[in-house]
């Protein structure tokens, strides 16, 4: 075992160390929020807003945190959110959090913006799902998604939050820009972080070229460092219901919406054919002042039925998880803390930091009085203003 990892009792700790770790130009993209992150500092504060009424006395001596979602059996309800330019943060990010997906048996989504091949993930983790970012453009979804078929994905979920780029002040004034531009700052970075220079970002093009967006559209994308980049983010303000509904047609697969934070859209979402949803903010990184994912699904849960309901942004413990279970969630999805285990410590850091949460709801679950997590209900959870 990596030594930083005998220092790490919760997934708030590895950010700690991931933010000596990174560069501050890639640990502020990956941390920060849009605008006054006000969304971002929500996600987290909503939790204390709901507190346990356990039942005593129980047997809870035959736990399991096992979870059942599309038919498939998962070891936990939790999976590891899509995260872009995974590989600048660690080295070939996206195989190390899609193998430990696999290895620990939970779902995995790739990011559409992520610098790795589709095909290369697929290969070594068959269950891993993809999320695209999708331009309002006909031809264009279609070849995407007729790549995506072939690789031989499974499960595809298109995000719907990202009309446009949010105000990401935060990346500005940590020095990161979308495309990376050579500057004497960046090199700074790079020189005082030797470690993440050398394993991460040297490595990667001593071994693999220069990263390019690989998974945009059905053939490659642009390297990073290439103007053309906010070309290919900007394709999306046209991008609406009728889109859904033709990719509905074409794919055979689960599909699912990512980034509902309203009942309408949630069933629109389901009237079109849509198997799940994901209530989503974007972990704050998209409209500022939007309400927290958590909010926005004790709204959703009494209007939906027949559906699967998932939910990130803000998740950092197991409690967290029982809460929003709960509330009515079937699955709920986790991304930064998985990044940042994945850039101090590889494999080993991701695997582990599944195991912290894993022990956090078996644990929480006998001190809740419960061997299953189908026994969740109403009685297990108040708002604080109704206590």
């Amino acid at each position: 075992m990596k030594k930083i990892i005998k220092k790490i009792y919760a997934l708030e700790d590895i950010e700690h160390y991931s933010r000596k770790h990174l560069p501050r130009p890639i640990f502020g993209y990956v941390s920060g929020g849009s605008e006054t992150n006000s969304s971002l500092r929500e996600n987290r504060r909503i939790f204390e807003d709901y507190k346990f009424t356990p039942r005593i006395l129980k047997n809870v001596s035959n736990r399991t945190t096992e979870t059942k979602l599309f038919g498939q059996s998962w070891s936990a309800p939790f999976g590891i959110s899509p995260m872009g330019v995974s590989a600048l943060a660690a080295y070939r990010g996206d195989l190390i959090l899609a193998e430990a997906a696999k290895k620990s048996s939970v779902p995995m989504i790739m990011s559409g913006s992520s610098l790795i091949p589709m095909e290369d993930v697929i290969s070594l983790a068959p269950e891993t799902w993809f999320q695209a970012y999708l331009p309002g453009e006909s031809d264009r979804i279609e070849k995407l998604i007729g790549r995506v078929e072939k690789a031989g994905f499974k499960t595809l979920i298109l995000t719907v939050d990202v009309a446009v780029m949010a105000g990401r002040e935060n990346n500005l004034r940590s020095g990161f820009s979308t495309p990376l531009r050579p500057s004497l700052r960046l090199a700074y970075d790079g020189i005082t972080h030797p470690k993440w220079t050398l394993n991460t970002f040297l490595r990667t093009i001593l071994l693999h070229g220069m990263p390019h967006f690989e998974n945009f559209f059905a053939t490659r994308g642009e390297p990073i460092f290439s103007s053309s980049v906010n070309r290919d983010f900007g394709q999306r303000a046209n991008l609406n219901w009728k889109h859904l509904e033709q990719i509905r047609k074409q794919w055979k697969g689960n599909l699912i919406v990512k980034g509902i934070l309203d009942k309408d859209d949630a069933i629109i979402a389901k009237e079109i054919g849509a198997e799940g949803i994901i209530i989503s903010n974007h972990g704050g990184r998209q409209l500022d002042s939007a309400i927290s994912s958590l909010e926005a699904l004790e709204s959703i849960v009494p209007h939906l039925k027949d559906v699967s309901i998932m939910v990130d942004s803000g998740f950092r413990r197991g409690n967290d998880i029982l809460k929003a279970l709960v509330i009515g969630a079937d699955f709920v999805f986790i991304g930064r803390p998985f990044l940042y285990a994945a850039s101090i410590a590889g494999l080993e850091g991701v695997e582990h930091a599944i195991n912290l949460l894993k022990d956090e709801i078996d644990r929480n679950m006998a001190l809740l009085g419960i061997n299953s997590l189908e026994e969740l209900n109403s009685s297990f959870l108040r708002r604080k203003k109704d206590i």
